[in-house]
This record gives C-alpha cells, structure tokens and sequence, in this order.
C-alpha cells in the first residue's frame, strides 16, 4: 500500500471488493472508513448503471481487487469500459502485481513476456490452448509466458506443459508479496515431478521460458503448415513457414504439396 493509494481510498465515496471481509481487514489496517460493496464476476453488469450514475453526480469510486490489480484477471474491466464510453475520467494507481513480480523473480528472461491469465480449467481444453502457443512458437514468437493457475490444479498443468512445450526453464511463484511467498525454479519436467507430489498453496503464478533457439532445426513442419494453410494460400502458407523455421522453400513446398495431397 502505497501513501497515494491510502490517499486515494479515504477520499473515496465507495470503494468496490471482491470480497468486503477481506478488503475490510485491509482497510481497517489503515484506518479507511469509506463504505464498501462487492463487485465480482456475478454482479458487476448489472452494478453498472447505477456506479456510472454515481460518478456523473461527481462521486469517487475505487475498485480494488483480493490480490493483485484490478481488470488484470479481476473484476473491473467491464466497468472501467462503460466509464471511458462516456467520457468519465478513469485513473488508476499502481499496487502490486503478481504477474509483473513473478516474471522479475523467475530468472527468465524479461523481454518480450506474453501474459496469459488462465488456463482453461478442462484438460482437453488447456492441452489445446498449450498445443496452439507451441504452433506459434513455431512460426516464430519467443517470449517467455506467465500464467496465473489454481493451487489445485498446478501439477496437472506443469504435465501438461511438460509434455507439450517440453523440458524449458521455468518457475512457480507463490503467495508473492505475502508472508509465505515463494519461488521455485526449474525445467517444467522438474517443477512437473514435484508438484505431483507437493500441494500447493495460494496465489499461483508460473513463468514459463521461451523455446530453446536450437529446436529451431525440428520445428514441426506438418504442424506450422496445417496451421498456416488453415488462413492462406499455399504458396502464401510455404512463403511464411519456410521465413520462420529457416527450412529452404523448395523442401517447405514438397512438404507442402504432400499435405495437401497435390504431391
């Protein structure tokens, strides 16, 4: 909590929640008095209408989250958006972000980072999800990823994510900025293998590296192509796969051919 974020609460008319029992602790902590009301994924269309009211009467209303940033993976987003249509004046004071913090603490590198919030919590559709950023990497992007995952679900990610992106550096960052905040680092088969084991506990985030530069020379072809061919000509699909795997055009073009059964 920053001096300008308890600032910024006491002047408030209203101050949004997740959860008012947990943002109640934290306001007493620092002796903020607004009044409170959730805002969660259940509630916050229909609360609209009257928070846009309120603030075209020329009251103060903050929105803050259980952990973390508000809109990032929290509530606040739809409301944030229905204030900027009516040109209300949104501000915004920073706090802290697990996201941001796991990456610095992994090790990985920094730039570039795609964040991807969560995954689906279903296997068919989280190995799907890891299956269409493996054929991206393989038309070109490598960027170290960040995911936010429930504790309970952390070991069947990190096989999954073992088994699809392979054995890259990685880490699991915990309870960030909290008293049993943690981090551990190592390759997904790693990490993998002990949270088969371990439970895990808290606000979870993982960090995962980007693909090694040496599997460049066993890109999936079949796979870039299907994929490419699904959007663009042939000759458009050969001309971008072979650009990004460094395969010579004429073997990308047989491969090609024979994919597509012209071969």
């Amino acid at each position: 909590m920053t001096p300008r974020a308890i600032a910024t609460l006491r002047a408030a008319d209203l101050v949004l929640c997740e959860d008012t029992r947990n943002s109640a602790r934290l306001l007493a902590a620092f002796d903020i008095r607004a009044r409170c009301a959730p805002l969660h994924d259940h509630n916050e269309e229909d609360r609209i209408p009257g928070l846009l009211a309120m603030l075209r009467e020329g009251k103060r209303i903050a929105v803050i989250s259980d952990a973390g940033m508000p809109v990032v993976s929290d509530p606040g987003f739809r409301l944030v958006r229905a204030a900027l249509a009516e040109g209300l004046k949104v501000g915004g004071v920073p706090g802290a972000n697990a996201a941001m913090l796991a990456l610095i603490l992994s090790g990985l590198p920094p730039l570039p980072f795609l964040f991807q919030g969560f995954l689906p919590s279903r296997q068919a559709a989280r190995r799907s999800a890891l299956e269409k950023l493996r054929i991206i990497e393989q038309a070109g992007l490598a960027a170290t990823t960040i995911w936010y995952e429930a504790p309970h679900r952390l070991g069947e990610t990190l096989a999954d994510m073992a088994d699809l992106l392979g054995p890259r550096p990685a880490a699991v960052a915990r309870e960030l900025t909290k008293k049993f905040e943690e981090v551990r680092r190592g390759t997904l088969t790693e990490l993998a293998a002990h949270y088969a084991q371990a439970e895990a506990r808290g606000e979870i985030t993982l960090v995962v590296g980007p693909p090694p530069e040496e599997a460049a020379s066993e890109l999936d072809l079949d796979a870039m192509l299907a994929a490419a061919m699904t959007q663009h000509s042939l000759k458009d699909a050969v001309a971008a796969v072979a650009e990004a795997s460094g395969q010579p055009r004429k073997a990308v073009y047989a491969r090609a051919l024979a994919l597509s059964g012209k071969g």
